[in-house]
């Protein structure tokens, strides 16, 4: 593939870990585990590709319903890796950036992930977003309350409202959408993750596992990627040559 044909914004909805686990008899802390170690390389292949920015479905606002031990699990697990790596993806180049709401989040979660922000926001080499308590549907909610204020304020118009400003109040602002969405495990949904920015990216789904998505498992989806033709509502451009 070359640069051109790569996506600029790829977002993955890691899932499968505990059913990988579960079919490997393992439980479903080790099945975590397993998934942040593909995390780690999908990062670096991402990185050394040039693609420029992650965007990775790291916890749902949904997901403080599971069982509380392995909501505790995620947690501390989440806060040892942040630990270990942040400085690591720092001297990588990799600005980390965490989208969703902080509102919930017990006090260690979020001095680790603010030590993180903190030690990566100047870099340029990639961006790595991190969807922490994150839903799109809440995502949406805020973008529009903050518009509704600058209405209320006299700073804007309703007639002034149009997709560039929606875009602006949202936790991906001055980001381009993803071109590609992935999601592993075999399931074909969206669950809340994305869906104002994923209105024209290209999907992608494969059956296998978190764990089980390695390197190989990558380049097969940005090969896809690489071959589809992106019209955007268009003709596209062999039928514009045409």
């Amino acid at each position: 593939m070359e640069k051109e044909q790569l996506p600029r914004h790829v977002a993955i909805i890691m899932d499968g870990n505990g059913r990988w686990a579960k079919a490997h008899g393992m439980n479903r802390p080790q099945g975590h585990l397993e998934g942040a170690k593909r995390l780690e390389e999908i990062i670096k292949v991402t990185r050394n590709l040039g693609i420029e920015i992650l965007t990775v479905f790291a916890f749902s606002t949904e997901n403080w319903q599971r069982p509380q031990d392995e909501v505790s699990m995620i947690m501390r697990t989440f806060i040892s890796l942040l630990g270990q790596k942040a400085k690591e993806l720092a001297q990588k180049g990799v600005c980390i950036h965490f989208i969703g709401r902080r509102q919930g989040i017990g006090p260690e979660v979020l001095k680790a992930m603010n030590t993180a922000t903190e030690m990566t926001m100047a870099n340029k080499a990639m961006q790595l977003n991190i969807a922490f308590n994150y839903g799109a549907r809440s995502e949406m909610v805020d973008a529009f309350k903050s518009i509704a204020d600058l209405v209320r304020t006299g700073v804007i118009k309703t007639e002034d409202i149009n997709e560039d400003i929606v875009s602006n109040y949202l936790y991906t602002r001055g980001q381009p959408d993803p071109d590609l969405l992935i999601r592993t495990s075999g399931e074909q949904r969206l669950s809340n993750f994305l869906l104002w920015q994923l209105s024209y990216a290209e999907l992608y789904f494969t059956d296998k596992y978190w764990p089980e998505f390695n390197e190989d498992e990558y380049l097969k989806a940005l090969d896809h990627f690489a071959k589809r033709q992106r019209r955007w509502g268009g003709l596209g451009t062999i039928e514009n040559k045409e």
